[in-house]
């Protein structure tokens, strides 16, 4: 059996909150994925990452959570059955394939709670591994927001608008 058939998806529960900072935080904290100050603490990343208004799963490898991301009504009511989503890899893991694993869970599990597309709306365009990785899974492309994004090294970049019908 491979690294990636090891794989474990469940829910998120609020034990799981300090192995998800310990994850969420090096990642904030590099800039250049998130639009999320790198001074953001605990409290504020936890309270956005597990709200109420979010389905937040764990990727686990022999108990170790090694990803995490959730799905989430892009918008209200008339708009609900489009989906988003939001994906951290813990750096210690990444370049492994768990990212790959994460999406196609996420897709898979969008569908089965009925949603009908899931878009995402911030990819920072330099996030080249993110963007990829989307496009591999069957993500179109469909706007790009020029200046969107403050790069902490490279100035002001533009955010990509990803989508993908269920």
């Amino acid at each position: 059996m491979n690294f990636i058939d090891r794989i474990n998806f469940r829910k998120a529960t609020l034990a799981d909150r300090q192995a998800l900072w310990q994850i969420i935080q090096p990642v904030i904290r590099q800039g250049g994925t998130y639009v999320f100050s790198p001074d953001s603490d605990e409290e504020k990343m936890m309270g956005y990452w597990l709200g109420s208004d979010k389905q937040t799963y764990v990727a686990e490898i022999e108990g170790k959570i090694v990803g995490t991301f959730y799905i989430k009504e892009n918008q209200p009511d008339l708009g609900n059955h489009v989906c988003n989503a939001g994906f951290i890899v813990d750096p210690n893991t990444a370049g492994q394939g768990i990212g790959r694993q994460m999406g196609l869970f996420a897709l898979s599990e969008a569908k089965r709670l009925g949603y009908q597309a899931m878009q995402f709306n911030f990819v920072v365009s330099t996030n080249s591994h993110a963007v990829h990785l989307w496009q591999s899974l069957g993500f179109q492309i469909i706007g790009e927001v020029p200046d969107a994004y403050r790069y902490p090294e490279r100035g002001m970049v533009s955010a990509l608008v990803m989508y993908q019908k269920l």
